[in-house]
């Protein structure tokens, strides 16, 4: 290379790694307000946390880091740079082209608001106060269509939100999925509840020692292969999993005294997350790329993990005697067999991350409608109850009694991540075209979980898809893995297949 190209180059690297480590340090002070910080410290927390992504931003948009992407972009250049360099230059280019043109101070204020709302969220929904939290809400929301005005509008608005956690999916691409998805869901949903042998899942919902459902979820999370050297399990109001660099990545859950499987489940979906951004690539460390390369990709590993291993009969059939060791009164007399059936028990239920396989893609386009209102038809945030408690009854059959198990369930809104939600079914669909493939290449793959051999699913996945970080677009990875593009089919065969055999169909 040129000696000036070196140059740029080295200054180019050093421009993104403080924007990094900017990024890790703002990734810290935001675990830290989920995970106990002083609730009165909360709003100066929110400034600073403000303030700091500010600064990022600043240096995105920087007239330095324009310079850089000119020169580096440029044919000659560009093509001499190596395959990680390129991808940096890319990903670099296209929040720079997205961001330049809006002010740092709506950044500032923007970062601000969010990380205040999430505290402020916490307190509506503990106290039932849609009211109380609409105010907040509804500026989050109006801020995002300014946004949407400075990044530009895609083939629709909400596309727009969407490309930001699913690069290149549209709400045309979307509602021909899940209109595929739902084609082929609903009757089977219908035929499991005209089933005359359902299983019986009460005994779930006893008390269930605190301490002692850590343990398990610990447990789990080392037989998975989550390093506990490279990160550490908390309780929060909302599971999250938080990448600060891959030798620091923070997994929450949340325990339930009368819901043994909802941290259980919670758990090795965190850990599906961390799991991706611990094996990432120490070559990917300090650039853009050094994490999942799509939230859609990423869910795919929180629910592979809770799902396809962590809901499967071959997955307690080992675990079990575990389990009932730690719990023996309540689980006295319960079969593995029993179990399995209740732990995947479908039922129209009010709180998505708690739902069965089946339904929670249901609590998903729940969503996903209800966001393509607020930002293509300008939905009212005041409406936001009447809309959600009307598409919970048209979907699922029942209306949350409360803003609580309705409209403030989830934190995704109040930190402003208007288009995740899609993501979570996108991450169920690759899951399972992901595993459809692991199963030709892993024969063992069933006998492996069976045996409380875990470890080299890990590895499999993490030579095909954790270690690539965000330096192969999830089109590039799924089409790597399986050889074909998204393909809903394999979620339905999936679900059908499961649930015929449970409910003896």
């Amino acid at each position: 290379m040129e000696q000036n190209v070196e140059q740029v180059l080295s200054s180019f690297r050093q421009l993104v790694r403080k924007i990094s480590s900017y990024h890790e340090a703002l990734g810290l002070l935001g675990w830290d307000l989920r995970t106990g910080a002083p609730r009165k410290g909360a709003e100066m927390r929110a400034d600073t946390i403000g303030m700091l992504s500010t600064e990022v931003f600043k240096l995105s948009i920087s007239e330095e880091m324009g310079g850089y992407i000119d020169f580096l972009s440029r044919s000659d250049v560009f093509d001499q740079l190596s395959d990680i360099d390129q991808r940096s230059v890319t990903e670099c280019r296209k929040e720079y082209e997205r961001s330049q043109k809006v002010p740092p101070e709506k950044i500032q204020k923007y970062s601000s608001l969010t990380t205040h709302a999430q505290t402020v969220w916490e307190e509506a929904k503990h106290n039932n106060d849609f009211k109380g939290f609409e105010p907040m809400l509804a500026e989050i929301v109006e801020m995002n269509r300014e946004f949407i005005d400075y990044w530009g509008v895609k083939d629709t608005r909400y596309d727009t939100l969407l490309d930001m956690y699913e690069p290149d999916m549209t709400v045309a691409k979307l509602d021909a999925v899940f209109d595929r998805l739902k084609s082929r869901l609903v009757p089977l949903l219908q035929k499991i509840q005209e089933s005359s042998d359902k299983p019986d899942n009460s005994f779930l919902k006893q008390e269930y020692d605190l301490k002692k459902q850590e343990e398990i979820g610990l447990f789990l999370l080392e037989q998975m292969g989550y390093d506990f050297q490279a990160g550490r399990l908390d309780e929060s109001e909302h599971p999250f999993a938080t990448g600060l660099n891959p030798g620091d990545v923070r997994i929450t859950t949340h325990y339930y005294p009368e819901d043994l499987m909802s941290a259980i489940f919670s758990s090795l979906h965190e850990g599906g997350h961390a799991l991706y951004e611990q094996n990432i690539s120490a070559d990917l460390v300090g650039t853009p790329l050094a994490t999942g390369t799509s939230m859609g990709i990423h869910e795919s590993q929180s629910r592979f993990w809770e799902n396809i291993v962590g809901r499967s009969r071959v997955f307690w059939d080992h675990y079990y005697d575990k389990l009932q060791s730690l719990f023996p009164k309540q689980l006295s007399g319960v079969t593995k067999e029993q179990f399995y059936r209740a732990a995947n028990v479908v039922e129209n239920s009010l709180i998505r991350i708690e739902a069965d396989e089946l339904t929670y893609n249901l609590h998903i386009i729940v969503r996903y409608e209800i966001e393509k209102m607020i930002f293509n038809e300008n939905l009212a945030v005041a409406d936001l109850p009447q809309v959600w408690n009307s598409k919970y009854e048209q979907y699922l059959g029942i209306t949350p009694p409360n803003d609580a198990q309705g409209v403030l369930q989830d934190v995704h809104w109040s930190g402003g991540d208007f288009g995740y939600f899609a993501s979570y079914s996108l991450g169920n669909m690759y899951a399972a075209q992901i595993t459809q493939t692991m199963r030709k290449e892993l024969p063992q793959f069933e006998d492996w979980i069976a045996a409380g051999n875990l470890l080299p699913i890990k590895d499999w996945l993490s030579d095909k898809i954790y270690r690539y970080g965000k330096s192969r677009t999830p089109s590039e990875l799924i089409m790597a893995i399986t050889g074909e593009e998204l393909n809903p089919d394999y979620l339905a065969d999936y679900l059908e297949q499961k649930y015929t055999e449970i409910y003896k169909l």
